[in-house]
C-alpha cells in the first residue's frame, strides 16, 4: 500500500480537500495529509500535486539513507586495494549476468555462469544461445562501467547489438516494427508507431533530470525511473528488461550510488511491482518497490 490519494473533509456548511499518502511501514499503516484547497482543483493540477507532495516524502523518508549509503560506500572503496576492488566487480558481474539473464529465461546456473565467466569453463548440455549471451552480457557490462559519456539512444541500441549479435543477429540493436506482447502480464507495450516519439521524450526527461544539481531528482530515483520508463516503451523484441537494468546500473554508476543486483528469487515482487506501475500508469508504485530493495540490498553501508 503506496498511495496519494483526495480526500474530502466537510466541517460544518464547509467543504475542504486534502492530499492524504498512505503507506504500510514495518507492519503498521502511516498516513500524512496536505490541504489543497475548498474547491477541488482540476485533475492536471491535482496530478502535478501529488507528484510534488511525493516527491517531498521521498526526501525526507528516503534520500538520507541513500546518501548515507554512497557516503560509506565511497569509504569502503577508497580503503580497498585495487585488486579487491576488481574482484569485487568481476563478483557483482557474475552475479548480475547470473541474475538478469536467468530472469529472461536463461538455463544457465550461478555456478555455470561463474565458472564460465572465471574460468573460461563451457557448461555441459545447456543452450549455447545462453551461453553466448552471458558472455555477451558480462562484456557489455564493463563497456558500461568504462563509457564517460551519458545515455543517449545511439549507446543503448549498440549495447543492445552487443548483447545479441551472435544469438539474434535479425532483432540485435533494430528498434522493433512490430507489436508484442509480455507473457503473464496484463501491461500492452506500445504500438510501433509510438516507440520513436517516446524514446525521444524519454531522453528529453532524462536530460532535463539527470544533474542533481540542476533537478530535485536523487540519483537512486533517476535510476529506478530510466529503468520503469525504458521497460515500458519496450522498444525491443527482446532484451528490454536486461537493457533496462544495465540502463538503471550506468545511472547509479555515474553518480557514484553502489550498483543494484535485481535478483531471480526475488523476480516475482519485481515482476508485480513493474506491471502494477504499468497498467495503472503510477511511477511510485515501482519507485517505492525499487526505493526499498536498494536499501536492504546495501544496508550494510548504513551502520
Amino acid at each position: 500500500m503506496n498511495m496519494v490519494t483526495v480526500k474530502k473533509k466537510v466541517i460544518g456548511k464547509q467543504t475542504y480537500y486534502y492530499l492524504e499518502h498512505t503507506i504500510r511501514h514495518e507492519g503498521k499503516i502511516q498516513k500524512r495529509e496536505r490541504y489543497i484547497g475548498k474547491k477541488l482543483p482540476k485533475n492536471i493540477q491535482i496530478e502535478a500535486l501529488k507528484k510534488q507532495f511525493l516527491s517531498e516524502i521521498y526526501k525526507e523518508r528516503w534520500y538520507p539513507s541513500f546518501d548515507r549509503i554512497r557516503e560509506n560506500y565511497a569509504e569502503a572503496i577508497r580503503l580497498m586495494p585495487q585488486s579487491a576492488k576488481e574482484k569485487e566487480i568481476k563478483n557483482f558481474s557474475i552475479a548480475f549476468t547470473y541474475d538478469t539473464n536467468r530472469i529472461e529465461g536463461s538455463k544457465l546456473t550461478f555456478r555455470e555462469t561463474a565458472d564460465l565467466l572465471e574460468k573460461g569453463i563451457t557448461p555441459r548440455a545447456k543452450p549455447l544461445d545462453d551461453i553466448k549471451e552471458a558472455e555477451a552480457h558480462e562484456n557489455v557490462f564493463y563497456d558500461m562501467l568504462d563509457y564517460k559519456k551519458d545515455l543517449s539512444l545511439q549507446i543503448v541500441l549498440y549495447w543492445h547489438k552487443k548483447l545479441f549479435e551472435s544469438t539474434k543477429s535479425d532483432i540485435a540493436g533494430k528498434v522493433r516494427q512490430h507489436q508484442v506482447t509480455i507473457s503473464g502480464s496484463k501491461f500492452v507495450p506500445p504500438f510501433p508507431a509510438e516507440i520513436y516519439p517516446l524514446l525521444r521524450e524519454l531522453f528529453k526527461w532524462y536530460d532535463k533530470n539527470k544533474n542533481k544539481s540542476k533537478s530535485k531528482l536523487h540519483p537512486v530515483a533517476l535510476a529506478a525511473l530510466v529503468h520503469l520508463k525504458f521497460v515500458t516503451i519496450h522498444p525491443f523484441t527482446d532484451g528490454n528488461g536486461r537493457i533496462s537494468r544495465l540502463m538503471m546500473n550506468f545511472v547509479l554508476h555515474k553518480h557514484a550510488f553502489p550498483l543494484l543486483n535485481v535478483h531471480y528469487e526475488n523476480r516475482a515482487s519485481y515482476y508485480n511491482a513493474l506491471e502494477r506501475a504499468q497498467v495503472k500508469e503510477q511511477d511510485n508504485i515501482f519507485v517505492q518497490w525499487f526505493f526499498r530493495r536498494y536499501v536492504k540490498e546495501h544496508k550494510r553501508y548504513l551502520k
